[in-house]
């Protein structure tokens, strides 16, 4: 079974899909309704945001993008800073994988990581 998309309240659409944009490469395409926004990725994942009133997501909720390596980590760490978006701390080794953790507008939580094997 293959994650086709997640579909994710926020508060303010257009900084969240444009972080997903510039951050994430995530391609824009067209909505068939006012106040959402579909992003798809590289890989044909689907990242569907939907404007609301207020966002709450529970202690722990986050989205992963796991990478095919430590130097693809470190090159979406990159690709976060060639945008001007907001730096996290710098990718490190944590429970086995490198990793760096970001916050879209929001509040929503995002892992990148590469875990090997």
């Amino acid at each position: 079974m293959k994650l086709n998309h997640i579909d994710l309240p926020v508060t303010d659409l257009e900084a969240a899909a444009g972080y997903f944009q510039r951050g994430f490469g995530f391609e824009r395409l067209p909505a068939p309704a006012e106040g959402m926004a579909i992003l798809r990725s590289e890989g044909g994942f689907a990242l569907i945001l939907q404007q609301a009133g207020s966002a709450v997501y529970p202690a722990g909720f986050h989205i992963g993008f796991l990478q095919s390596s430590d130097e693809a980590v470190y090159a979406a760490y990159r690709r976060l800073a060639d945008a001007g978006l907001p730096l996290p701390a710098a990718p490190a080794e944590s429970y086995g994988c490198l990793s760096f953790w970001c916050q879209a507008p929001g509040g929503i939580l995002v892992e990148v990581s590469h875990r090997p094997g």
